[in-house]
């Protein structure tokens, strides 16, 4: 069973994410944070297999709390699932060595195989960001086959 960290401060939000996984809660045991810090913590505590990060959090933003995670849990796999769109954002975000950037709007249609994708050591940018983003995260997985039997 997959163990993740869900880093989000918007409660409905959170629980949206939690029931697209509930219909396979046999394979995911999904932990909740509302903010940076308790992120943090609960990563340190926990050692997920995978955390979900928003980056406009409260107390930590996301970024930071994505590069002290891969500090403290460094076998934790991170995937952001945000709203976050501008180029610069996406790009910090991704420079931390996060496997995959979800769009919030696209998280009903990707974010499962975003997290599947990341779990198996594999690169997942959401279609409506830049083609730079997605043509990056292709080219990384292409030549990297062997990723996916590395889990």
């Amino acid at each position: 069973m997959d163990r993740i960290l869900h880093v989000e401060d918007s409660e409905p939000f959170r629980q949206l994410v939690f029931s697209i996984f509930q219909e396979n809660s046999d394979s995911h045991f999904i932990e909740q944070a509302a903010d940076g810090l308790e992120g943090v913590q609960k990563a340190e505590n926990l050692k997920p297999d995978l955390v979900l990060l928003d980056i406009g959090l409260p107390k930590l933003n996301g970024i930071d709390v994505a590069k002290l995670i891969r500090k403290r849990s460094s076998n934790s796999r991170i995937v952001f699932l945000t709203q976050e769109t501008d180029l610069d954002v996406v790009k910090a975000a991704l420079d931390t060595g996060a496997l995959g950037y979800v769009h919030k709007q696209r998280a009903g249609i990707e974010l499962r195989t975003a997290v599947e994708a990341a779990l198996r050591g594999r690169k997942f940018v959401s279609r409506n960001l830049s083609p730079a983003f997605r043509h990056v995260a292709a080219e990384e997985n292409r030549e990297n086959p062997r990723k996916a039997l590395d889990r």
